[in-house]
């Protein structure tokens, strides 16, 4: 991950910025805002601002949407008091890091932005056969097209495939088509001159410059736009791009690796999707597998989540118990390891005892972890006793209504978090702004709302 830092770096900053390099993330530092904006339109790109809260926050995310620049903003700050977070916030920033700062809240940060550090586990011959094909097609420099549903992790195989190639050292670069409007998308991938559009006050570098050298993944391409298509086929093709307002093509030497859950082919046909891009792209297919399809990871993948979760939040280690990973090998998983990283993250959370047991797997709902019509089923010992959990948790629910039965889920996930709403937001699968809202509006209706420990929350609320 790259963070760049935008403020005076103080004692606390500092210590910060140490703290997030010790997870992983390449830091850079400037002074003020327009020197980060700067260095972003000279490709020198960046996941996260973290932001000193002095420097005028709206200004600074104004300065870069006027360039179609488009990085995520945290907000920090030493002394800052709940209205100081609160104008952080209103300014445009995701999420504020109280300072001096707490290593768990700087991991489950850096965690939500990007987690880079995710390794390749498998254990099923299904899967294994795909490593197999990637292994051996790493150090090529062909185009490599990446298929399976979502969740399945397609964007760490793309990883896993640069970081085999002779590009490794050089950057891997990432473009999510999908979350970028059409209209900004151009600008994104190829950069723009100055004056090419209303706000283009200097060039930029888009993401193709930037890989230079390296590896660019499009995540999610069967999301591009027709138009953009063409001109992206030129680029595979004449290794040149075009950018915006540009005079003169200028030359890229990148891989491109390619993700998609659809059925390119399906694209194809209904005419959303280029049938010449698709060649280009389609050199060597890796189709990974659904985790229903590889049973064998289920548990091997498990058992990596809740190391990773439990030294993310500062508790013990727990096996997971024998009935535990029978239930997990039954269900169905239609999110995919997503869905199951995320399942382990709470149990984590949840589990009492010295063994993380079927009680503690839930779903985002609260509901119990479903058993899934494939694989071994568990024993009638661990059926009936998931049978009598299911039913007391619906008898609970009777009578309830879905905005109550959210409420609960939120307020109890949230007390469950020690208060802390990064931590909590994803483990619901929200983002931090939407349960900021829904605490809002429990609070404004007199209910009394989990706060942090200490110092002042990611929501800007004061701790008590």
């Amino acid at each position: 991950m790259r963070l760049l830092v935008v403020g005076r770096l103080s004692g606390q900053l500092a210590t910060a910025v140490k703290m997030a390099m010790a997870h992983g993330a390449k830091v850079q530092h400037v002074e003020r805002g327009d020197q980060a904006t700067e260095q972003l339109r000279r490709g020198q790109g960046a996941d996260l601002l973290m932001v000193d809260y002095r420097v005028d926050i709206a200004a600074l995310i104004a300065a870069n949407e006027a360039e179609r620049i488009h990085v995520p903003v945290v907000a920090c700050g030493v002394d800052a008091d709940a209205t100081d977070a609160a104008n952080a916030i209103r300014a445009g920033a995701k999420e504020f890091i109280p300072l001096p700062p707490e290593a768990d809240l700087i991991a489950a940060v850096l965690s939500a932005v990007a987690d880079d550090e995710r390794p390749l586990i498998s254990a099923d011959p299904s899967m294994k056969a795909v490593i197999q094909l990637a292994d051996q097609v790493a150090r090529s420099e062909a185009s490599i097209l990446i298929t399976g549903e979502s969740g399945v992790g397609k964007e760490v195989m793309a990883r896993y495939l640069h970081a085999g190639s002779k590009r490794a050292e050089r950057p891997f670069i990432s473009v999510n088509c999908a979350a970028i409007p059409d209209n900004l998308l151009e600008s994104e991938l190829f950069g723009h001159e100055k004056g090419a559009f209303t706000g283009a006050m200097a060039r930029r570098i888009g993401k193709f410059e930037e890989a230079d050298g390296g590896t660019l993944l499009l995540d999610e391409i069967s999301e591009m736009d027709v138009r953009l298509q063409a001109k992206l086929l030129r680029a595979l093709q004449e290794r040149v791009i075009d950018r915006v307002g540009g005079t003169k093509p200028v030359p890229v030497n990148i891989r491109i690796i390619a993700t998609s859950n659809r059925d390119l082919a399906k694209s194809v046909a209904e005419g959303t999707f280029r049938e010449d891009l698709l060649y280009r792209l389609n050199v060597v297919n890796l189709r990974l597998p659904a985790l229903r399809e590889r049973p064998g990871d289920i548990a091997v993948l498990a058992d990596h989540f809740v190391k990773k979760y439990a030294a993310a939040n500062g508790v013990p280690v727990r096996p997971i118990s024998a009935d535990a990973k029978r239930a997990l090998v039954s269900h169905r998983w239609n999110g995919n390891v997503r869905e199951l990283e995320n399942a382990m993250h709470r149990a984590v959370l949840l589990a009492v005892g010295p063994e993380i047991d079927v009680e503690a797997i839930r779903l985002p709902d609260g509901q119990p972890l479903a058993m899934g019509s494939h694989g071994a089923a568990p024993d009638a010992g661990v059926a009936g006793r998931a049978a009598h959990v299911a039913d007391a948790v619906t008898r609970a629910h009777v009578g309830q209504t879905v905005a109550q039965m959210e409420k609960t889920l939120i307020l109890d996930t949230l007390s469950h978090c020690l208060g802390n709403r990064t931590h909590a937001a994803n483990i619901l699968g929200i983002s931090i702004r939407t349960l900021r809202n829904k605490l809002n509006e429990y609070a404004d209706e007199g209910t009394s709302i989990p706060a942090p420990q200490s110092g002042i929350a990611a929501s800007g609320y004061a701790a008590a």
